[in-house]
């Protein structure tokens, strides 16, 4: 039997969203000027548009790049790509994951577009050599519920006809990308940076704003969702303009969060912190017979939201609702010893744990919670 550990992580919250606070968060460190203040007020238009400067250097934004705020986290960002952009050209989805199906579920039943699409198992990168340079493609550059991410840019185009949608709330601010390859580039505040939920941000491509100010889509388009005005792009939204009542808390939370990344040396240094929890935890892996990845390849793991199967014979074994038992058993054990929380996989994703492992998490707390794995993973397992 494994032994009960005795010390713990710091900080014990490995949630792939929200995600962990920034190291040494306050909410007295929040900005509280503007609290309560009209959202039209010119000094709160401007903190929001100081907010999307400070987002574009943080992220390394091309300087021709519109970003814009748009409610509903990064679902509401996509979304709203979705709906003001596609029906031009044929379309296709990668649904690898449950965001991924999610898109396509939205193309096929909501905006009716028939579009291909390009599905993989959990755990599996799908054929992306069915790709169609000639063709619009909606997809997630990471996984956040399989684990999986893009390998790289190689299967997209550089001279493509059709637009690139790319959902990347958990590749945003840990992973490097490939700005030239893509045409909207989605992320929410409450999953690299571990902002407050409620809010997305959707960067457009020229090729993007050009589709805007061309294309009116055939359909109704909700107002939250509107990226277009009468003329086409409504560029108001990239300089700070809202398209309803956003929470000034939220941004000045966001504003925090990248004033955080920029100090301690910017993307690459947030790069670099993920991929060194990522390695914490991957050494675990190593050496532990009981788990393994539900990425199967190692070209396509991601870094951030890593997603884990549970390999022991005797569980295998087990029926799929007894497998979620046993994880749920785990869930609260180390929750009771405060040891970690939220550490289940996504409820569409077959049993097992996910460890967030971005840039607002210390490798010291992953390295502190793994013995903490083993101890429940054995207990729960003789309950």
């Amino acid at each position: 039997m494994t032994i009960r550990p005795t010390d713990r992580p710091q900080r014990p919250w490995f949630s792939a969203g929200p995600t962990a606070k920034r190291p040494g968060w306050s909410s007295q460190a929040i900005s509280h000027a503007l609290l309560g203040r009209g959202i039209r007020a010119p000094e709160v238009v401007e903190r929001f548009a100081h907010g999307l400067r400070l987002t574009r250097a943080l992220l390394q934004v091309p300087a021709d790049w519109a970003l814009v705020y748009v409610p509903g986290s990064d679902t509401g960002a996509v979304e709203a790509a979705m709906w003001s952009m596609l029906g031009e050209r044929p379309v296709q989805v990668l649904a690898f994951e449950n965001f991924g199906k999610v898109w396509a579920t939205d193309a096929v039943d909501h905006l009716k577009l028939a579009p291909e699409v390009i599905a993989a198992p959990w755990g599996e990168w799908p054929d992306t050599s069915r790709v169609d340079p000639a063709k619009d493609l909606v997809f997630p550059w990471n996984g956040t519920t399989s684990g999986v991410c893009a390998p790289d840019a190689d299967f997209i185009a550089g001279d493509r006809e059709g637009l690139v949608i790319c959902d990347a709330t958990s590749a945003a601010f840990a992973m490097p990308l490939p700005w030239a390859k893509l045409d909207v580039v989605t992320f929410s505040f409450q999953k690299a940076l571990g902002g407050e939920a409620g809010l997305g941000v959707a960067a457009l491509s020229p090729r993007a704003v050009e589709r805007l100010d061309r294309y009116a889509p055939p359909r109704s388009i909700p107002k939250v969702l509107r990226l277009r005005d009468a003329k086409g792009f409504d560029r108001t939204l990239a300089a700070g303009s809202m398209i309803n009542t956003f929470s000034v808390w939220t941004i000045e939370d966001w504003i925090d969060a990248v004033e955080w990344g920029l100090s301690v040396g910017g993307l690459e240094a947030l790069i670099g912190r993920t991929k060194a929890n990522a390695a914490a935890l991957d050494a675990w892996v190593g050496r532990t017979d009981w788990i393994d990845y539900l990425a199967a390849d190692p070209a396509t793991r991601s870094t951030t939201s890593v997603c884990l199967k549970i390999v022991d014979p005797r569980v295998t074994a087990m029926l799929e609702e007894a497998r979620q038992a046993l994880v749920r058993r785990m869930k609260a054990l180390v929750e009771a010893e405060d040891a970690a929380f939220d550490i289940e996989s996504h409820r569409n994703a077959p049993a097992g744990l996910r460890i967030w492992c971005g840039c607002t998490v210390e490798a010291a707390d992953i390295e502190a919670l793994t013995p903490w794995l083993d101890w429940a993973f054995e207990t729960a397992l003789a309950e």
